[in-house]
């Protein structure tokens, strides 16, 4: 399926024009700096770009969108038969013990049910000494857990950090150079780097870091080497949060599951990462993907699969339609409600 940007007024997808006009206004108005669009529906595809030095290829901080797609470069290794998603976490990391630890699957951390928190209580601490991922991940391994493993849902970047360290275990190489070379050169991603790759600081757009979340420094002055737009952080390459891509590479990625097309992962395994794998009376997760109608608004079926980021970004598929929404901006998500990625998303998801 092709993800051309080229169609004719006539043919251009429904919704485009008020989603554009959602974000023309958030731009002019100052409220949003950067933004970019891209909409795939019924193969029509376009991509659109807002604020002054924004381009299509423009790569932004995806935040949590980062987490569906690391997950990927793991379950590519899924696909080898290298790990089962019911093995015990502790196959692969021995330290990982005490207070129902040995009963945390693969499945739970990849699906939010394994009690790990979503941000570690020394966070800040950690990024302000600008620790690496291994000791994110040796700290992580020591957290408590929330509840018995499998009985409820808590969101948590550090179940997805640990996750995908089993990728570098079971490969010898860090999620960096396997989100490159399982990910984004397969799919011909070519703006798009987990951390900054081959790319600099000056090539990414700036998040509003005024809004930022807590746990990114919360616009606080003192917390500018280690917040979202400092090198550290942008280097880092956390799989919970630090992948930049530009919106027509989210588009890319998101096709690979929308159409199943067997680029980097099994068709049957693409179907099996974006449906719902919790239990009823448990919040439905695929594999590292947010699922559900709610993600891209009245009108998403729910098979519809994304994620959204923390960052300002929103980006689903929806399986019965073949729709493709990707909402990338430079405002945290926490700035304003509604935001303008739900806004604009909106119009898109309507049927029509």
């Amino acid at each position: 399926m092709g993800l051309s940007t080229r169609v004719c007024a006539a043919d251009q997808p429904s919704g485009l024009d008020q989603a554009d006009k959602v974000l023309q206004q958030a731009t002019a108005s100052g409220q949003v700096k950067s933004a970019t669009l891209h909409v795939l529906k019924k193969g029509n595809a376009v991509t659109r770009a807002y604020g002054d030095g924004t381009t299509t290829d423009s790569m932004f901080l995806l935040g949590s969108i980062s987490k569906p797609i690391c997950v990927t470069a793991l379950m590519r290794l899924y696909d080898q038969n290298e790990f089962k998603l019911d093995d015990k976490l502790r196959k692969y990391l021995p330290k990982f013990t005490g207070q129902g630890k040995e009963n945390v699957t693969l499945r739970h951390i990849l699906t939010h049910t394994s009690g790990l928190p979503d941000q570690l209580a020394n966070n800040a601490e950690l990024r302000r000494s600008h620790a690496e991922l291994a000791r994110f991940v040796e700290t992580a391994q020591q957290a408590p857990l929330s509840f018995k493993p499998g009985s409820r849902y808590q969101y948590s970047s550090m179940g997805i950090l640990l996750a995908t360290h089993v990728a570098e275990l079971l490969t010898g190489q860090d999620i960096l150079s396997l989100v490159q070379e399982t990910v984004f050169k397969p799919l011909k991603m070519e703006h798009s780097a987990q951390g900054l790759g081959r790319f600099s600081l000056d090539d990414m757009v700036p998040a509003q870091t005024e809004f930022a979340a807590p746990e990114a420094g919360s616009g606080d002055p003192t917390a500018k080497n280690w917040d979202w737009n400092s090198l550290y952080w942008r280097k880092l390459g956390a799989p919970w949060g630090t992948t930049h891509c530009s919106a027509p590479d989210v588009a890319k990625f998101l096709a690979e599951y929308l159409f199943l097309n067997g680029t980097v992962l099994k068709p049957e395994t693409a179907r099996m990462v974006r449906s719902n794998q919790n239990p009823a009376g448990i919040k439905p997760r695929g594999i590292g993907f947010d699922v559900g109608a709610q993600l891209g608004g009245d009108g998403c079926s729910e098979e519809t699969f994304g994620h959204t980021g923390s960052t300002g970004t929103l980006a689903w598929a929806d399986p019965a339609t073949e729709t493709i929404c990707v909402v990338l901006t430079s405002l945290p998500a926490r700035a304003v409600d509604p935001h303008p990625r739900e806004l604009a998303s909106a119009p898109i998801a309507a049927r029509g």
